[in-house]
Order: structure tokens, then sequence, then C-alpha cells
């Protein structure tokens, strides 16, 4: 469609354009990289504008202005969310913040409980039915454009069209000004790769094949995805696009194929990137735009079975409150949709989430996991809400546990040099007892190389790990389901209590070392249960001696022997050259798997009619043979 052939009246050059806007106006403006930056320019310069209200909910061009002399006594802006930009301003009081739900906002233009009278918006040129595109800015900008009595929009054939909820005619623009430039680019800040890459590694332990994700604000969350590549068939469905995903589009590994929910798009509110990110969506179906209040709207989130909500935060205490949107007293971000995530997926089918953040800030002076949240932070995500926090040095489940063992969970993934502390707080708070023993100081990444899963005949897939801290409560549940038998042939009499003080010191003497506990989980629902542990400890020079035991419905399954093999391994990592193991002689299934293992065993009665077994480990060319045998 030509404009200056069908609506040459509306056409204004941008610096009259916005003399229609009345002093006193309330001015809503469209959101973050769509937003249109020469009329901002155009009313921020024209000085016989006065007393205006700002409606955004991300904010760019404003930050050349915020900080001249009289902008605050012409300018009033209220921001639903404080952008990198926007953020000296913020702790410099020039802007007001209001919290809110990102799914809640449009209702506030809606009700008019926000009333606008003017909304200013960037589109592209109309198609020819006289249609434009709100491109990448359609979140909340829909509905500060229906709300508003005046709309102003600047043209800019940069603007990409996209599909969905963003289309609007020219015959519903009051006026239109036409101007070409670049689009406001949102570009990740570099950051310590290290810490990313380590993160990186336990999201991808949690993220399935097929599952669909959402990927919340923020940088940290934009580079985990880059770590994502080696996944299959992603499905997305997410507040706002950023050049993290372009990459995985690129490579088919988002192909929205398993989505339940609106399969083979992208379902998405905003964009914010690069140019290159622009022009990759420009006139592209898979990427579907759809309003803030339906893209947020938890229960639209939980139609997607097992949607993962990845978000991060700033800090969170040992209770699992989380705060997003300020530093103490000082407001540093918003809420956004990240309650909206976490809400709709835990109603998701197999959906949960995850919280992702560094272990430390101010260059590892502080710790983000504290006892309590700073004065002032407020609390965004509460502590019922949260699933699973992340750190470089782990993974805390927090979800249906209760505050010892939270305290156990994200204790053991902070920053080693403040493990001690935290759990020192903790029990000054009488969150934990008083001769609980801190995790480990030691940076145990290296654990890693020791997970691997079993899957068995019947289909079920048995996880294996080391056992930490937070297993205590766990394992108290695994020696209890075991049956009297099963109990005898671990300890050689018939226990019945199996105290904390005994669990504790069980899990506080591996030092993964010269001592190691392994143990074999399954999945139940949304949480993992021990159903296999292993171990060895030193013994006796360059021996260590092993012991096992199986929950009965597991038993003869061949988890004895896998725990064996890892064992081994990692025994002789640390210079081990045998085992060696007591077992009841009337424990045939036990003394069977360590012959079967170690041909070679020597096997002598002891004095009560148990039996020690004394297993050499075989030379590398020996276990080869050995294994071209079995």
């Amino acid at each position: 469609m030509d404009l200056n052939k069908y609506c040459p009246e509306k056409i204004l050059p941008p610096e009259k354009a916005v003399k229609k806007i009345k002093n006193g106006s309330r001015v809503f403006i469209g959101t973050g990289c769509g937003e249109p930056q020469q009329l901002i320019r155009s009313m921020v310069e024209d000085e016989s504008i006065q007393d205006i209200v700002v409606y955004q909910m991300l904010s760019s061009t404003f930050s050349q202005y915020v900080h001249e002399p009289n902008f605050t006594t012409r300018f009033s802006l209220k921001l639903f969310f404080i952008s990198l930009h926007m953020r000296q301003a913020a702790f410099e009081g020039k802007i007001d913040y209001i919290p809110a739900y990102l799914s809640q906002i449009p209702e506030l233009f809606n009700s008019r409980q926000i009333g606008l009278d003017v909304a200013l918006l960037q589109v592209s040129p109309p198609d020819r039915f006289g249609y434009c595109s709100l491109g990448i800015s359609v979140d909340i900008t829909v509905s500060g454009m229906k709300n508003a009595s005046m709309i102003i929009a600047q043209v800019n054939p940069r603007m990409p069209r996209t599909w969905g909820d963003g289309f609007v005619h020219v015959d519903d623009i009051d006026y239109l000004v036409k101007y070409e430039e670049p689009l406001v680019e949102a570009l990740p800040e570099a950051k310590n790769q290290e810490i990313v890459e380590r993160i990186s590694k336990y999201i991808n332990q949690l993220i399935d094949d097929g599952s669909t994700l959402q990927v919340g604000f923020g940088h940290l969350p934009n580079y985990l995805l880059t770590y994502l590549d080696g996944k299959k068939d992603l499905g997305i469905h997410t507040q706002v696009i950023t050049d993290g995903f372009l990459p995985l589009l690129e490579q088919g590994v988002i192909t929205n194929k398993q989505k339940n929910y609106l399969p083979n798009r992208i379902v998405t509110s905003l964009c914010m990137g690069s140019e290159q990110l622009y022009k990759f969506m420009d006139n592209n179906p898979m990427f579907y735009f759809r309003v803030a209040d339906f893209v947020n709207d938890p229960n639209i989130i939980a139609k997607n079975d097992h949607l993962i909500s990845l978000s991060s935060a700033l800090e969170i205490d040992l209770t699992g409150q989380i705060c997003t949107d300020s530093k103490g007293y000082i407001f540093y971000s918003g809420i956004g949709d990240q309650v909206d995530f976490i809400r709709g997926s835990k109603m998701s089918r197999e959906g949960f989430s995850i919280i992702a953040l560094p272990s430390t800030a101010q260059g590892g002076k502080v710790s983000r996991i504290v006892p309590h949240l700073s004065e002032g932070a407020g609390v965004a995500t509460t502590r019922g809400d949260v699933d699973i926090v992340v750190t470089e040095y782990g993974i805390a489940e927090l979800h249906g546990k209760g505050i010892y063992q939270r305290v156990m969970e994200l204790a053991q993934i902070a920053h080693p040099k403040f493990r001690e502390w935290l759990i020192e707080e903790a029990k000054k708070r009488h969150y934990i007892f008083g001769d609980q023993i801190p995790p480990s100081k030691q940076d145990l990444m290296f654990l890693e190389n020791y997970k691997s899963h079993l899957e068995l005949e019947s289909g079920k897939t048995v996880e294996f790990r080391p056992l930490l801290p937070s297993d205590e409560f766990a394992t108290r549940n695994f020696y209890y389901s075991l049956q009297e038998s099963t109990v005898f042939y671990r300890f050689f009499y018939r226990r019945k209590i199996f105290s904390r003080e005994m669990l504790q010191k069980q899990w506080a003497s591996v030092d993964y070392h010269q001592n190691m506990t392994i143990i074999g989980m399954v999945q139940r629902g949304k949480h993992k249960e021990i159903v296999a542990l292993g171990s060895y400890g030193s013994a006796e020079k360059n021996v260590a001696e092993v012991a096992f035991v199986v929950k009965e419905d597991y038993q003869g399954m061949g988890l004895g022997s896998y725990m064996l093999d890892l064992l081994e391994k990692i025994a002789k990592e640390n210079k081990y050259k045998a085992f060696t193991a007591t077992v009841l002689s009337e424990n045939k299934a036990m003394i069977r798997v360590f012959e079967k293992h170690y041909p070679n065993c020597k096997v002598k009665h002891g004095y009560s009619g148990e039996l020690e077994i004394y297993m050499p480990f075989d030379s590398e060319d020996d276990q080869g043979n050995k294994t071209g045998k079995a």
C-alpha cells in the first residue's frame, strides 16, 4: 500500500507528529528494541511538551536524556522493568518502578486503572491490505495501543513483519511518521565463560530432548542456551527471543515438533537481539507472536507438557526465597515473567523450573546464596514456588523439601569458601541441628565424571552418582525401606535404627578420593528415590574395603555388578590396587558378584562364619582380556 496515496493527511514529519501530544498526557511507548526511537527523540527535544507521564515495559532511548537537568521536571517515567540502560537512573531515583507480573500488565490498561492518552509505536510498512506489523514488540504493546485515545506510529522498513497478534491497520492509526533507522539492538555482555560453562553442564542434565523451554530475561539464561547444541527437538514457549536462540535454530536443535500445544511454532511476545536475528524472523511463520497476557498466562503455559522454565536471580536465601528485582533498597530489574512461568511450569505435566545463578557476586567477595535476603530486597519468587536451583557448584532440588534439607541442598552448591559460614548462620536460626557437619570445602565438579546410568530390561533407568550431604534424608528412607534380611546381610546384625548421626557421619566421611559412596536412583514422579548404595573405604595401604546394598525389588538386575565397576574405576584413579570385602557365607548373591568380577579373588573364612574376600585389580592387559571373555 502506498501511504502517500491512501492516507496523505495522516503522514507527518516526527517533529510535527509529537506536537499532537498535549501537556499532561499519559503516553504509552512500545517495548524495548521495538521502541520508536525517532518519535521519542522528537518528543524530548520539543521543550514545549511538558508534564508527560510515560509508561513503558523496557526503555532504552530515554537513557540518552534522563540525566539532563530539566528532564525529570518534564517527564515522569514509569517502567514495569528496569533495563540495563536505565539502572543508573533507577539508582538515582529518576524513574518510578511499577512491580507487576507481566501477564497482568495488559489488564491494567484494559481496565483503565492506568489510563492512556497517547501510544507511540513503531511498525513495519503496510502490506497491500493496509496492515502494518508491530514486529518484535507485541507483548503489552497491543494493549497499550488499543487503550490509548491517539496512536502515533513510526513506520520503519527495518521492522520485521511477524505472525500473530501484532497486526494493526493504518485506518486505526491516527498519525504516521515515515522514518527509517536501525532498530535498537540488545547484544549480550561478556560473562565469565568458565562459570557459564560449568552451570551449563548441570543444566544439560536437567533438560531432556523434546522439552519445551522458557528462557527468562537476563544475560546468563541467554548464554546458557548456546550450550544446548547437543539436544534434539526442543520447543519454545517464552516471553522474549534473544540471539542465544539463533544457533539452535540454525542447527535444527529447536524444531518445536514435540510440542503438544501449538506445535511447530515458537510462541513468544517480544524479541531483543541483533539485526541478524531480526532478519531471521522477518515473515518467518515459525515465530508466533502473541500478547503478554496469553504467552505469560500460567494456565496457557501449563498446556505445554514437559515445560522447563529457565531464569536467573540476584540472590536466594537458605529457605528458597528469591530476589530478582532489587539489590537491597535499589531497584535493579523487575518481576517480569519469572513468577508466571514458574507457576505455569509447575502445573505443566512433567514440567518444572530452574533458577540458575553464579554462586558469588562482586568478583567473588559475596555469596549469592545467603542466610537471609539483603535488607530491602524484594521477594519476587516465594520459597513455595521454587523447584531447582543451579550454580557452578551443582544442583539443589528444593521442591517438596523442608527447611533443613533446603539448607543442606543450597549450602553444598554455594561457593566452597562460604559453605561453613552458611551452616553456622543456619544453626543460629535453628534451621538445622546444632551438631550439623558442614559440606566439604572441595570443588566437586570432578564428580560429574562419576555420573552414569544403567538401562534395565524393564525399561527403567537407574542413575548413579556420588553421595552428597543433601542425600541424608533420602538415605534414611532407603535404609528403612529394606527388609530385615537385607539389612542383616549388610550390617551383620538386625539393625533397627538408622539415626541422623549415623547417616551424617556416613556422608561426612566421604572425601571422594580415599573414601567413596555411590547411590543408584530411579525416578518417582518429580523426585528420585535411592534403590542401591555402594561404597569403598580405605582399609590398608593400596587396599579399600567395599560393600553394597540393593533394594529387594532391584536385586538380580545387575546393579551390584555395575556399581562394582564404577567403584573400581574410581579406586584405581586414587591409586588403590585391590578391594576387600567381608560377606556372610549365606549371602550367595553378593559372593557370586565378587567371584564373577574377580575370578582370581582369594577367599578365606573368618572367625564368625563370614567370608573375607580379597580382590586384586587386574592390570590393563588382563582387564582387556577379562572384558573380552565376558
